[in-house]
């Protein structure tokens, strides 16, 4: 596989766009008077598919963390009113983690500023999404003939 100068500079434009992205959500979460963290925390509660609420595996799974880490950013999140802990209905061994009234509220103010925020990069990044084929047999740069194993 060889890679080409232009590979390197889409690349380099799609973790730029990223990074960019994320500095301006940590920025904003401060603003919301929450932590980055925090604020990943409330999107995976409310983005969980099961209407029970994600139990701290979830949570941990999602947001790439130990277990013990999870419980504590969970821990300074119920200090902080945003989210609450609540047995499972059909398992009570298994603890659940909601929002509260406060933890919405912040996470639908972050959402749409997110949202917006994302609806003016993606030309941007469209345009670095469209340069890929992303076919069975592996991703590759439309036109430059190289080829990348997907991971």
């Amino acid at each position: 596989m060889k890679l080409t100068d232009r590979d390197y500079q889409l690349l380099l434009e799609f973790r730029t766009g990223l990074r960019q992205f994320f500095r301006w959500s940590e920025t904003q979460a401060a603003a919301a008077g929450v932590t980055p963290a925090q604020h990943q925390l409330l999107l995976v509660i409310r983005g969980q598919p099961d209407s029970r609420g994600p139990t701290i595996g979830d949570v941990a799974d999602s947001l790439l963390l130990r277990h013990h880490s999870a419980v504590e950013l969970v821990d300074r999140a119920e200090t902080a009113a945003l989210v609450r802990r609540a047995a499972d209905v059909d398992d009570g061994r298994i603890v659940r983690v909601r929002l509260t009234a406060k933890g919405r509220r912040v996470l639908e103010r972050l959402a749409e500023a997110s949202l917006e925020e994302l609806s003016r990069l993606a030309p941007r990044m469209r345009g670095l999404y469209d340069g890929l084929d992303l076919s069975d047999d592996g991703a590759r740069l439309v036109g430059t003939g190289s080829a990348r194993r997907r991971t």
